[in-house]
């Protein structure tokens, strides 16, 4: 089983309207609602695969429930969401059908007390005893202490379980201090927490602030990996056009899968930038294109990266 924990889960509203036009009424043609949050969308990608996959967190109020609910509909995924009073926050998007641009709207999530924050701790110690992999992905809630990823890093590591943080800001900066077995920051997440634009210097300070494995997502360029095995960039063999909403998510399921697997270095990038493309050719985060991920497994092209950092 893999574990992945989304301490801000959302429910994901989408609304697709004809044209996004400032100050003015509009029509809806299509609503859709389903559970969100990025450690959410990675085990639905995990259940698509064939990974059994739990997952944790935050859920409250109403919104909780239909997440929870969402959850349950989800067929190889285990619902172990911690309750707390507070509301579970919405996200919305609106889809403007005539260009394919995206507005997002997204609500603060509930705020934590203590003794639900210990809830949670106690929760996740339990869960780490069949997982194979855990995942912490993602923003922390209001009442969450901005070191809490730090704190989780090292209780899976105490319990031998290998774990990957996807995160940004200071919650990555502390939680990459507890060495975490791989982080995957997107390019504005690695320049801020290393101060460097230059993808491979900052990829290898990054391992040097205490991360085993970095993979670095450059967007439609691909991946950037500086692991203990060797430096590597993966690229998709053509820039697909699409929705990217959820494409790093995808290429976290993919790095989790493989590792569970216990593929090579090489593989594991391959099988994550070809999920990456195929989410964004998919309507939805947390879904992707299987003919398409199919096709372009084979295309990735996975290069060693010989340039000193």
């Amino acid at each position: 089983m893999i574990l992945t924990v989304t301490l801000n889960t959302a429910l994901d509203i989408t609304y697709r309207v004809r044209s996004l036009r400032p100050h003015a009424s509009h029509r809806v043609s299509e609503v859709v609602e389903r559970p969100g949050g990025k450690g959410v969308n990675v085990a639905r990608v995990l259940a698509a695969l064939g990974h059994p996959v739990t997952v944790t967190g935050f859920a409250g109020g109403g919104t909780g429930r239909a997440v929870q609910e969402g959850l349950t509909a989800t067929p190889g995924v285990v619902d172990a969401l911690v309750p707390v009073t507070g509301t579970t926050r919405r996200t919305v998007a609106v889809v403007d059908a005539t260009t394919g641009d995206t507005t997002q709207l997204n609500e603060p999530g509930p705020v934590i007390t203590p003794a639900e924050w210990s809830a949670f701790q106690e929760a996740y110690t339990d869960l780490l005893g069949p997982a194979s992999a855990v995942a912490l992905c993602g923003s922390l809630p209001p009442g969450v202490p901005v070191g809490a990823y730090a704190g989780l890093v090292r209780t899976a590591r105490a319990a031998g379980v290998p774990v990957l943080l996807d995160t940004g800001g200071e919650p990555l900066r502390r939680g990459i201090a507890a060495r975490p077995d791989i982080v995957k920051p997107n390019a504005g997440e690695l320049a801020e927490l290393t101060g460097s634009h230059e993808p491979l210097r900052a990829t290898q300070d990054a391992r040097r602030r205490g991360a085993a494995a970095v993979v670095a997502s450059l967007g439609p360029l691909g991946l950037l990996a500086a692991t203990p095995e060797g430096r590597w960039r993966a690229t998709p063999p053509a820039r697909v056009h699409g929705n990217p909403t959820g494409a790093g998510d995808s290429a976290v399921a993919g790095l989790l899968s493989a590792l569970a697997e216990n593929l090579p270095w090489p593989d594991r990038l391959a099988r994550a930038v070809a999920l990456s493309a195929a989410t964004v050719l998919a309507p939805a985060a947390g879904e992707f294109d299987a003919r398409a991920y199919d096709e372009l497994l084979a295309q990735v092209t996975v290069s060693p990266e010989l340039t000193a950092a």
